[in-house]
């Protein structure tokens, strides 16, 4: 079955905590902090594998989990790092972030990888904190949470040229005829229903994929019939070949057709239109194919060039292929994403600085204090060491946290919430 769009929820393993420790042993005089770190959360990567060519794999995958970082030892012993979660996926594969519809990933070649939720960093072991004034601490950090997100993963097939036109207008019977791909062929609506990739070989020894998509109707761009399904596999597409059944064998106009085709490849995000096109004047075995093609060049005029062929005689077939390898050797490909369309590229631009958290009253008349940077402190502070509430308290001095909540009439002895933490606000 062929797959190329599926939604999951992925979380990176969480660091290992670290922890509280003293060397002691005999003959061994003032041992000291030995609490060790924590080990690294494993990370989750997708890693480009050729000899796929669908999602498939990841279609009944709701969840990934990556495992997480081993605690710190006593005696200075680090927490063993955990092994990342690689996951394998086809060629032309890109990643979203769902929330913010960002690129995380565009992956095309071979082996190529990327961290599509990095895992959490160990906790520090109370050897990390010794200091000429606290030479014995008893403080140590819990792991760093792991990256948790919703994710969006879409197959967009690699080929050089792309076939495209209304469906029954013989893109299937041309691929078959040039390629050994062996697409479904019937005389019928939609018999094409996933892409068909076939290797073009011309006569002088150059070569190039061609794809064989599904057959476009009026208003694909905005989902109707198998609309955007369609759309994406022609993205990655240096050179369109707009098929056209000159014969109106359907009763449609061919020149109405090849409009509104256009129109849809235009409307589309990332205006396809861009992209050299040529015609494939299809069918003029055809009666009335001839007198077709003499009123659609009247109104098509030089703006696109024609070439008239006939899949089933295989008649122009060489032309165009000559033809379209000719455009390829000097159409350059066109980048799919815009720099600020990926979530980690640096966009230079005045923005108003982000608030650390917030404040609100909640219906329990418990102030809450939120934001992802406090609530990621909170989940590293270990309570359970009187030190380590101690420089929470010192960390939430210096994020401002007191004094916004003394502005928002915070008194002595309200209670304060920070996610699960509760505490008792003394001045």
């Amino acid at each position: 079955m062929f797959v190329d769009e599926v939604k999951i929820k992925i979380k990176a393993g969480n660091g290992g905590d670290g922890i509280v420790a003293f060397w002691r042993e005999k003959f061994i005089d003032k041992g000291g902090p030995a609490g060790g770190d924590g080990g690294n959360g494993g990370s989750i990567i997708f890693k480009v594998d050729e000899g796929l060519s669908t999602l498939m794999d990841l279609r009944f995958q709701k969840h990934l989990k990556a495992p997480e970082g081993e605690n710190g030892r006593p005696k200075h012993q680090h927490g063993k790092n955990a092994d990342d979660l690689i996951v394998k996926v086809p060629q032309g594969t890109t990643v979203y972030d769902q929330e913010t519809d960002k690129v995380i990933a565009d992956l095309t070649e071979h082996g190529q990888e990327a961290v599509i939720a990095k895992g959490g960093r160990g906790g520090r072991g109370n050897m990390r904190f010794v200091s000429s004034r606290n030479t014995a601490p008893e403080i140590s950090e819990n792991g760093e949470p792991g990256v948790e997100r919703e994710i969006r993963v879409e197959l967009k097939v690699l080929a050089d040229v792309g076939l495209v036109g209304f469906p029954s207008v013989g893109k299937s019977t041309l691929i078959s005829t040039v390629t050994a791909a062996k697409p479904k062929i019937a005389a019928y609506h939609f018999t094409t229903l996933v892409p068909n990739l076939g290797v073009v070989s011309v006569e002088d020894g150059r070569s190039f994929v061609m794809a064989d998509l599904p057959g476009l109707i009026e208003g694909a761009s905005k989902g109707t019939g198998l609309g955007i399904q369609f759309l994406r596999h022609i993205e990655r597409t240096r050179v369109i070949v707009h098929v056209v059944d000159m014969s109106g064998s359907e009763g449609r106009e061919p020149y109405d057709d090849f409009v509104k085709i256009n129109e849809e490849l235009a409307s589309y995000k990332y205006n396809l239109m861009k992209r050299p096109q040529i015609v494939a004047a299809n069918k003029m075995d055809l009666p009335e194919s001839e007198a077709n093609l003499k009123k659609f060049q009247e109104k098509i005029g030089e703006d696109f060039e024609v070439v008239p062929i006939s899949s089933y005689t295989r008649d122009g077939l060489r032309e165009l292929l000559f033809k379209v390898a000719d455009l390829l050797d000097v159409s350059e490909e066109i980048p799919l994403f815009e720099e600020e369309e990926f979530e980690d590229r640096v966009v230079y631009k005045f923005e108003a600085e982000e608030k650390p958290f917030e404040i609100r009253l909640a219906d329990d008349n418990v102030y809450e204090v939120y934001g992802e940077k406090l609530e990621k402190l909170v989940k590293m502070t270990n309570f359970d060491h009187y030190e380590s509430i101690k420089r929470f308290s010192r960390q939430l001095r210096q994020m401002g946290v007191d004094e916004a909540l003394r502005e928002h009439g915070v008194k002595n002895g309200d209670v304060v919430r920070v996610i699960n933490f509760e505490f008792e606000f003394i001045e």
